[in-house]
């Protein structure tokens, strides 16, 4: 293992649209059109209901609460997030689907108050207000000169990775793609004349094969290679065998970390000879306090995950995990027996690691590869 090693933030859903806008300094248009609920305040006052009040305007810092800080002092060399929400005034509501999410573009220093160093967009979400509201969102991210991948105007700035330039020439690459299984309609996939996201239509070795190849088409010694992939369902701990399968083959092919995401809740790690699968990292920032029907999946509880690995081989050092919850639309320290019960089920539902080692600060969570000391 070398000496110097490299820790990425690597993060699940940010959801910044609906009810999280509307307490932000320049709430949107709160009008829905889901099933049951036609405005998105109510959103804001379901969870007042379960966690009490939530004062408005809030700061754009205050969805982020104490995660902030750990990013801080951790200084990790780059954040990489998941932004499962359109940034956007216009655009019609995408037909076909039962949610979506948009952020007023005067609300984007609150995505900025965390410093992204690159948000994928290879998800459900990001065409909720049609091409407008892409056109919208990567006018607006580009404006706040912040890099993105997955989606862009034709698909090859779709699968163009985001490059993030570090001292010495290395770099780190984030490709990003989505597939079905999270909900991604096949008619938003990017083609040669039409925006939209990189799609796979499915977790098959072909298709793993392929973005192997786009990989090494642009990775250069002391690159390390982040493949980040908004795939399987909201719910369940269960890793299918053909994303297993998939993530393998990445991972054999020069892929240095797999950052899944779309489940509402933590799935499984897998230190995988010697590299790391994050088959889903959970919500991170979102708007679902009130909502009820899967408590047991404790989907109030957030990772937060800073992933260390040597930069020469791709192979991973650790993982460390800050246990967040969220409250009134903030993220607070998790208590320590929710940390524990955490501790828990990353030790059952992860392989190949170590047992789950609980520190200070803050309840801190350490994965470490079996087989290392």
């Amino acid at each position: 293992m070398g000496s110097d090693l490299l820790t990425l933030f690597l993060c699940g859903d940010v959801m910044l649209g609906r009810g999280v806008d509307q307490i932000l300094p320049c709430p949107g248009d709160p009008a829905l059109r889901e099933g049951y609920v036609q405005d998105a305040r109510s959103y804001v006052e379901l969870a007042e209901a379960v966690n009490g009040p939530i004062p408005r305007p809030v700061g754009f810092a205050w969805p982020w609460g104490d995660a902030l800080r750990v990013l801080d002092d951790a200084v990790p060399a780059a954040r990489v997030l998941n932004l499962e929400t359109g940034v956007t005034e216009d655009g019609d509501f995408a037909p076909g689907k039962g949610i979506h999410y948009r952020m007023h573009p005067a609300n984007l220093p609150c995505l900025t108050a965390a410093r992204p160093d690159v948000c994928v967009l290879a998800n459900n979400h990001v065409l909720d207000f049609g091409r407008q509201g892409l056109a919208d969102t990567l006018d607006a991210l580009a404006g706040a000169g912040l890099r993105t991948a997955g989606a862009g105007a034709d698909a090859g700035a779709a699968r163009r990775p985001a490059v993030v330039p570090l001292e010495g020439g290395r770099r780190i690459l984030v490709f990003s793609f989505g597939m079905p299984s999270s909900g991604i309609p096949g008619s938003w996939a990017a083609t040669g004349d039409r925006a939209g996201v990189d799609f796979v239509a499915r977790p098959s070795s072909a298709a793993a094969t392929g973005l192997v190849g786009r990989v090494r088409q642009v990775k250069r010694p002391g690159d390390v290679a982040v493949v980040s992939v908004h795939w399987g369902a909201n719910w369940g701990y269960h890793v299918p065998r053909d994303e297993a399968a998939f993530a393998h083959v990445l991972l054999d092919g020069g892929v240095d970390v797999v950052h899944g995401h779309s489940s509402h809740h933590p799935r499984a790690l897998e230190a995988y000879r010697g590299k790391l699968v994050i088959y889903g990292c959970g919500d991170f920032i979102d708007d679902y306090e009130g909502i009820t029907g899967y408590e047991r999946y404790r989907d109030d509880l957030r990772l937060l995950c800073l992933v260390s690995v040597d930069p020469d081989t791709g192979r991973l050092h650790e993982v460390r995990i800050t246990p967040l919850q969220a409250r009134r639309m903030r993220l607070w320290h998790a208590s320590r027996q929710d940390t524990r019960w955490l501790r828990a089920l990353l030790d059952r539902i992860g392989s190949g690691f170590h047992p789950c080692v609980l520190s200070a600060p803050e309840g801190t969570l350490t994965l470490r590869p079996s087989g290392t000391s």
